[in-house]
């Protein structure tokens, strides 16, 4: 019980756990017995859908178990990022790795993970979500470079897969190389996927939708992109920045 109001002589009570009061010696042990049935109860969960998290893993992070060859999107954005790290003279392979897997795997992939109600017409329970919050968790520490320190007092979601994410690591790393040695995409092969791809999927999407915010991002971000396309040659070749600054005259005259 808490203090008393004397005033109006109202008794404030606060709830607690039944091991937080009365015999506290036989509360820690029900709570510790608690606590070993549901590890156990995890663990054998854990069990059961080994083999379905282990093949979603692999047909991410592999270009030969997708059922279809690897998208041109994919490769043609690994080599920029490439292209890019040699040009400022960015040798680290951990920061390569971590580009990679911040513009795929975890801007991407683990949101479907996470919520696979944006692909599926399903329900999401809440017991589902925090089941999926662990394998997009597991997903995210596969794609980090540095090391998982684990204790007695880390998380049950990190200690559950702890002795999987080496090999999860591992397969990250081998998809990344498979993909490094795949022939190169030029531009005119991926001009022509864009092209294909815009005309299968015409009647999916609002262009101008999509131009107006490509418009707001241009407008607010004017200087620094025609300052770019000033340094850029093959920018200056098709003379870029003065066909935007065109374009973004023509655009304030007409509002």
């Amino acid at each position: 019980m808490i203090t008393p109001d004397l005033e109006s002589g109202v008794k404030v009570w606060h709830l607690v756990k039944n091991h937080e009061h009365g015999d506290q010696k036989e509360g820690d042990r029900g709570s510790k017995m608690v606590s070993e049935i549901y590890l156990t109860r995890l663990l054998a969960t854990k069990g059961t859908l080994q083999k379905f998290v282990d093949d979603l893993f692999e047909t991410l992070f592999s270009t030969a178990h997708r059922g279809s060859t690897l998208p041109l999107a994919i490769k043609y954005m690994f080599d920029f990022l490439d292209e890019q790290a040699d040009r400022h003279g960015i040798h680290d392979t951990d920061v390569r790795h971590t580009w990679k897997s911040n513009c795929l795997p975890l801007r991407f992939w683990v949101n479907v993970i996470k919520n696979p109600q944006f692909v599926f017409d399903i329900h999401k329970s809440s017991i589902t979500d925090a089941c999926l919050s662990v394998v997009a968790q597991t997903f995210m520490d596969s794609c980090s470079t540095s090391e998982h320190r684990l204790g007695k007092d880390s998380p049950s979601n990190k200690l559950l897969y702890a002795k999987d994410i080496p090999n999860y690591k591992s397969w990250v790393e081998r998809y990344y190389a498979d993909i490094h040695r795949l022939p190169a995409i030029s531009d005119q092969d991926m001009n022509a996927y864009l092209a294909e791809q815009a005309r299968l999927h015409s009647a999916e999407f609002n262009m101008l939708s999509a131009l107006n915010e490509i418009f707001s991002y241009v407008s607010k971000y004017s200087q620094e992109i025609t300052a770019a396309l000033e340094q850029d040659e093959q920018a200056r070749k098709q003379r870029l920045a003065y066909k935007v600054e065109q374009l973004l005259g023509a655009m304030v005259q007409d509002s």
